[in-house]
């Protein structure tokens, strides 16, 4: 495995009333987030709307995340973009930030051909010792990363896993085959996460596990302790929260579900928006009956 251990979450970025950054919320939620199951925390991704932050408020939340993680667990910048160049000066920044790990997504809008995903990875990965995460996510990048281009970027010795959310788990099984020692394999789907451990990855880059990385936690210590009937139990227990928190453009449905529970997360920036107060309410009745379980 990596060293990011098997639920790693990926954070919402907490914003104020006036949708600028909360530093105190996202202090908190650090802090809790490392309390509550997650083995790492994943900053400045999908879920914690890297494309409308500016490099400044991502320089921001990687150095405060840094600070305020628990000891163990560990912090992952979200560095892609569709630009080389900047995703290398990223790297830079995020390197010197103190982060302990990176991801990188495909370069979406411009579609790059394997041999483009290739080259971009290679130079990321030789721009730095820190290990580095593929993200894998066709349906936002409209590319794939095909099994002989990881193949040839296991050879990096610092690309030391995927996140892959093709949703697919007869890929997972495939990504399994191919893998070299050591090369990691998360989902980027929670309802997919204890399949995923059955065909042999490594965890989950998860949402859920904001409210839920406790029981998300004890999934996979059933799942290695061969307690698979009890693992499959709390991961049934789980589906509706993972089903309602995938029902809408991520991350507005975890930002709703936090709000609900008290916890000052703020709104999205446009072009995204807010869930409806309604779909909230039914999440967190949901999940109510599992937060203390």
């Amino acid at each position: 495995m990596s060293g990011f251990g098997p639920v790693i979450t990926a954070m919402a970025t907490p914003f104020d009333e006036c949708n600028q950054l909360n530093m105190d919320s996202l202090r908190k939620l650090v802090i809790h987030l490392g309390r509550h199951g997650s083995s790492a925390i994943l900053v400045t991704g999908t879920t914690g709307e890297a494309p409308v932050l500016s490099a400044t408020e991502k320089l921001r939340v990687w150095e405060t995340a840094v600070d305020f993680s628990e000891p163990g667990v560990s912090i992952i910048a979200g560095v892609g973009t569709n630009n080389t160049r900047t995703t290398l000066h990223s790297i830079k920044v995020a390197e010197e930030a103190g982060v302990q790990g990176l991801l990188i997504v495909t370069p979406y809008y411009n579609c790059p051909s394997q041999e483009g995903l290739l080259e971009h990875f290679r130079q990321a990965a030789q721009s730095t010792d820190l290990p580095i995460l593929l993200y894998n996510i066709p349906s936002r990048t409209g590319v794939n990363l095909e099994y002989d281009t990881l193949s040839r970027l296991m050879e990096e010795k610092n690309i030391v896993g995927i996140k892959d959310a093709g949703g697919d788990v007869k890929r997972i099984s495939k990504l399994k085959e191919i893998a070299q020692p050591g090369f990691s394999i998360y989902t980027g789907d929670d309802k997919m996460f204890l399949d995923t451990l059955k065909a042999g990855g490594d965890g989950v880059v998860s949402v859920a596990s904001h409210v839920v990385g406790q029981q998300m936690a004890r999934i996979y210590q059933n799942f290695q302790e061969g307690k698979l009937k009890e693992a499959e139990e709390l991961d049934k227990a789980l589906a509706p929260v993972y089903n309602l928190l995938g029902n809408t453009m991520n991350p507005a449905p975890i930002k709703g579900l936090l709000r609900q529970m008290g916890i000052a997360v703020g709104g999205l920036r446009l072009p995204l928006v807010p869930m409806e107060a309604e779909e909230a309410a039914l999440l967190y009745h949901t999940l109510s009956h599992l937060l203390d379980s």
